[in-house]
């Protein structure tokens, strides 16, 4: 099929199945603002660099002024942070297997956010980039080079505007024209990513952008258009409405709607913390729990929803510990319960309290928020065939019964200490 430049045709491309099926991916924030990683709790430390430049701060905005004055000084300017990105201990491979390990099937790179500075070899940022300048390494390139010798797919984002790009503040569409658009068809063609994650959009309409022209480009003719899942960040007509994979963040898209909300494939992104690049400031409170995060999770599938959770490595490359441990228990629990997960579909995208639910094949899961202790009624049809079973836990048999027509499940007594994960378990439902 031939997509032609509208959104009526393009929006007619249905999302690759396999994004649908990988459920969780990893989002990562690095780059110059990882230097000085400093942002009041609640801001975003990837934003570092905008309020140096204006004329007039807000009283919020004027915290990072300040910060900045009292810690590098009057003259230090936000491109002099490139000396401090040095990624000298920076191992795509050690990245990768971590992600791996965590059970993420997907990552996306910051190639460009918002100030401009780029992580890979670039025509279009002479002396703005990682190659030319601080570590002179090309991240894109590593990164793919390591997720190629995995099962982990490289995809990036890529911010539609620069803050403080002379065209950009000259003509917004001569800039899409001269410098975004090239920039594109640049980084995929060259590092063929599965996912491409476009933001900063808000401010011009998608005819401004050219967005339909890039979109109908990537696929039609590129070399990525049979895998590629771009988002919905077009032009500040399109979120939740056109593109391909719809986005919410940190729970909301615009308007306030929620994941649920949304008609076709949605993904979460959201950081561990309350900041994507990484906040030296923030505390062990600051951060989500095992618990949170895999309630979170199964709360998403459930709504046919993926997560896109963000790590902030430090400047030096280290992906800082308490968010590889996070990784690693969303790892661990998924080793047990990815069977009910990966590939799945919703089931009662709506469900509250102790239960969420996917479908896959012939079998309902049913997501416990809680220890299987005492017995649960599902929402799903009594069946006198049913049978049930513990994810993890085969030899624990459990007793189907019918309440008012739905099936009702008990436990066995299960020593605590022989649980297979924790914070929430999956029990297969096969009517």
């Amino acid at each position: 099929m031939k997509y032609e430049n509208n959104w009526e045709s393009l929006n007619s491309r249905r999302v690759p199945a396999w994004f649908e099926d990988a459920k969780f991916g990893i989002f990562i924030h690095w780059g110059l603002y990882s230097v000085p990683a400093y942002a009041p709790f609640g801001d975003y430390a990837e934003w570092y660099g905008w309020p140096l430049r204006l004329e007039n701060p807000s009283e919020r905005q004027k915290m990072y002024v300040d910060y900045h004055k009292k810690r590098y000084g009057e003259n230090f300017r936000y491109e002099d942070f490139v000396s401090g990105f040095t990624a000298e201990n920076f191992d795509a491979d050690e990245w990768v297997g971590l992600f791996r390990k965590s059970g993420a099937k997907y990552m996306n790179l910051v190639s460009k956010h918002h100030d401009g500075f780029c992580l890979y070899k670039t025509d279009y940022a002479w002396n703005w980039n990682s190659w030319d300048v601080g570590p002179h390494r090309d991240f894109c390139a590593e990164l793919k080079a390591a997720c190629d010798r995995t099962d982990v797919r490289f995809g990036v984002y890529h911010s539609v505007y620069e803050w403080f790009h002379p065209l950009y503040l000259e003509n917004p569409e001569r800039y899409a024209l001269e410098h975004l658009i090239p920039m594109l068809k640049e980084i995929v063609t060259k590092y063929e990513p599965a996912t491409l994650f476009t933001d900063g959009e808000w401010d011009h309409e998608s005819s401004v952008w050219h967005s339909t022209e890039f979109l109908q480009w990537l696929y039609n003719e590129s070399s990525v258009r049979d895998f590629i899942v771009p988002n919905d960040r077009w032009g500040k007509e399109t979120r939740g409405r056109l593109g391909g994979n719809f986005t919410t963040e940190y729970g909301l898209i615009e308007a306030g709607r929620t994941a649920a909300e949304l008609d076709r494939v949605s993904e979460e992104c959201r950081g561990i913390g309350a900041s994507f690049g990484w906040n030296k400031f923030e505390r062990p409170e600051h951060y989500l729990t095992e618990k949170a995060l895999i309630h979170m999770f199964v709360d998403l599938v459930g709504k046919g929803s993926n997560l896109l959770l963000n790590v902030g490595p430090t400047p030096d490359g280290r992906i800082p510990v308490i968010m590889q441990e996070r990784l690693l228990q969303i790892g661990r629990w998924l080793d047990v319960n990815g069977e009910g997960i990966y590939g799945s579909r919703k089931y009662l995208p709506g469900a509250s309290g102790d239960v969420r639910y996917t479908k896959k094949g012939d079998a309902v899961y049913a997501w416990l928020l809680r220890s299987p202790f005492k017995p649960v009624t599902l929402d799903i049809p009594y069946s006198e065939n049913a049978e049930a079973s513990m994810l993890g836990l085969p030899g624990a048999k459990l007793t189907v019964e019918n309440e008012d027509g739905k099936i009702r499940v008990s436990f066995p007594p299960i020593d605590p200490d022989e649980l297979p994960c924790r914070c929430a378990y999956g029990i297969k439902i096969r009517v």
